[in-house]
């Protein structure tokens, strides 16, 4: 009997699920199921694996750690690999001074809403409103759950979550969203606006573009709101260059990051905010401290995982890699829009994404489960938002497996 017998897995109904795919093995992009069928990994695996399945380089930096320091409590302890893991994440983000590690998106993104909250509250200020954008994902935690969109996942705790002030999708409503903005900025209680740069990925990878997200955040400091930027998804080249932020003028006061942060090998998040936020927590008042943490906070094999990460993304060849996957979607695009059998057909850096014309285009389409088992026929792993399909590939996939995933979207 295999596990899956005894496993209640996420996302998903268990009673009206077909069985999992029993994988053995991963290699590169490829995953391979029991029955030795390969599969495609167009998707990263939920967005994480950036360098492919049991990358050498990965798997030794963390076999090398694990035969030094396998864990250590984080509190009154450090270690090598998170303060280099934090001293190299500053260097690519120099509008920040301090690293909180956590574990995961959600809570990355917890992080900085209690951050942002208690800011004020140490500040004395009694700010508590929250801004976010209609259409947002930023977790499945209580507090992430509260700044994300209200709809049929978070449905059970509606009545349990803090409210939230949402601004229309400025992809689609750019001025409204601008209006609202002043609007709701002006009541002087806002504590923080939280938005995903660029792409919303769980709305079904939806698009808009640097220029508003600018005016939005320009309008946030003009009115001392903080700024969280959650690119748990967006970063690491996800959007083209190395944060979505660096395609805004404007910068966050506080940004999160997971998913592809290790290389989509182990578990890890990093929440990342400016000197000033940290000051605020500085005293000799022990209640001003941040009192939250986790028993895996800073985990050395995880960190060892990010180091080997961040070095391989920066390496020549990645970043020929990044381009040409780049270069190749851009192509794709205008042949699926001049297809004419898909809608809102757009790209932001290594995504790609389409609409599939459907009369019920909800999450919960049944458009959904035939894109998602059709691709997995032909070797593919899509796995669509509704009827939303997209392709967000490992920056190691090969020119003739782009053109299989890509013929598998004009197949469907």
């Amino acid at each position: 009997m295999h596990a899956e017998k005894n496993i209640w897995y996420p996302f998903g109904q268990q009673k009206t699920s077909r069985d999992p795919i029993f994988i053995t093995h991963g290699k590169g992009s490829k995953l391979y199921d029991a029955d030795g069928k390969s599969y495609i990994d167009a998707i990263s695996s939920w967005w994480t694996n950036i360098h492919g399945h049991a990358h050498p380089y990965i798997a030794d930096a963390v076999n090398r750690q694990f035969h030094t320091l396998e864990h250590v409590i984080f509190s009154g302890f450090t270690h090598a690999p998170a303060e280099q893991l934090a001293e190299k994440l500053l260097e690519h983000l120099p509008t920040f001074s301090k690293v909180f590690f956590s574990d995961n998106g959600s809570t990355a993104v917890e992080v900085a809403l209690k951050m942002a909250l208690q800011f004020w509250k140490n500040s004395g200020k009694d700010k508590q409103g929250i801004i976010a954008l209609d259409g947002a994902y930023h977790g499945d935690t209580f507090g992430s759950m509260s700044v994300s969109e209200r709809d049929a996942f978070t449905a059970p705790f509606h009545a349990l979550l803090f409210d939230s002030i949402y601004l229309p999708f400025p992809g689609s409503h750019p001025d409204a969203a601008i209006e609202q903005m002043r609007r709701a900025c002006a009541s002087g209680n806002i504590a923080a606006f939280i938005y995903e740069p660029l792409v919303q990925g769980a709305a079904g990878m939806q698009m808009y573009p640097p220029e508003i997200l600018d005016q939005l955040i320009r309008i946030a400091k003009e009115h001392d709101v903080l700024c969280i930027a959650d690119e748990v998804m967006t970063g690491f080249y996800r959007t083209g260059s190395l944060f979505a932020s660096d395609q805004c003028k404007e910068k966050p006061d506080i940004i999160c990051l997971s998913k592809g942060i290790t290389g989509g090998s182990m578990p890890l998040s990093v929440t990342l905010c400016k000197q000033e936020i940290y000051d605020a927590f500085y005293s000799d008042e022990k209640g001003k401290a941040f009192w939250h943490g986790h028993s895996y906070t800073g985990h050395p094999l995880a960190c060892a995982a990010a180091l080997a990460s961040l070095e391989l993304l920066m390496l020549p060849s990645t970043q020929e890699a990044i381009q040409r996957i780049v270069k190749r979607h851009h192509a794709a695009e205008a042949l699926l829009a001049s297809s004419g059998k898909f809608e809102n057909v757009r790209q932001c850096g290594t995504i790609l994404a389409v609409d599939i014309p459907v009369k019920d285009p909800g999450y919960f389409s049944n458009i959904r489960d035939d894109i998602y088992y059709s691709a997995l026929e032909k070797g593919v792993l899509l796995r669509p938002l509704g009827n939303a399909a997209y392709v967000l590939p490992p920056y190691c996939i090969s020119d003739e497996e782009l053109d299989v995933v890509y013929n598998t979207l004009f197949e469907l």
